[in-house]
């Protein structure tokens, strides 16, 4: 096993707020992860992109990886549009940043029953 696989870091509280996806991130230093309603893993991560839109040119949405039982392999992915739009990335990136977990949970399951529809 190589030294850096599998690196826990102690809770840095002082982070951030652990209850809001940012907080948790900034925290634990890696992705919130939840159980899907299909029975999955998902990693969280915000993601950041142009929007075309000069009154508000940023904006984040979510990104759920998802992985496969057992071995630690991607199996896919789901993501939303944009949640925040907004002047900078770095303002969006913070705004959505603020979402609460089970905000990003309800989030999560709410694009897989919209996927198996």
């Amino acid at each position: 096993m190589s030294e850096h696989h599998g690196h826990h870091h102690p809770p840095d509280h002082s982070a951030g707020d652990e209850r809001t996806l940012g907080g948790y991130m900034a925290v634990h230093k890696r992705p919130a992860a939840f159980e899907g309603v299909d029975g999955f893993s998902y990693s969280a991560d915000i993601l950041t992109d142009t929007t075309g839109d000069r009154a508000a040119p940023w904006g984040a949405y979510l990104f759920f990886v998802r992985w496969g039982r057992g071995e630690p392999e991607v199996q896919g992915h789901l993501e939303t549009g944009f949640l925040v739009t907004g002047a900078s990335e770095a303002v969006v990136r913070h705004q959505l940043g603020g979402m609460q977990l089970a905000t990003v949970k309800a989030t999560l399951d709410g694009l897989i029953r919209g996927r198996q529809a």
